[in-house]
């Protein structure tokens, strides 16, 4: 394995457990928001999901960037 495929690996098991995460507590993050406000926690749902495709079109962008 050479150092950069153990980099990309480690980027990804490092994204991928932090997406694992937020998706396991994200009910839990929204009835508690909900309790407030109902529009605010779809809208905070929504961001959540949203934001774990971002990290990896951002992750592509930099990578297409520097020409790997």
């Amino acid at each position: 394995m050479t150092p950069e495929s153990r980099s990309q690996a480690t980027a990804a098991a490092l994204i991928l457990l932090g997406a694992g995460l937020v998706l396991y507590f994200l009910p839990t993050i929204v009835l508690w928001i909900g309790n407030f406000s109902p529009v605010l926690a779809i809208f905070v749902g929504i961001c959540l999901i949203m934001a774990f495709f971002a990290v990896f079109w951002l992750r592509a962008r930099y990578q297409r960037g520097r020409g790997e």
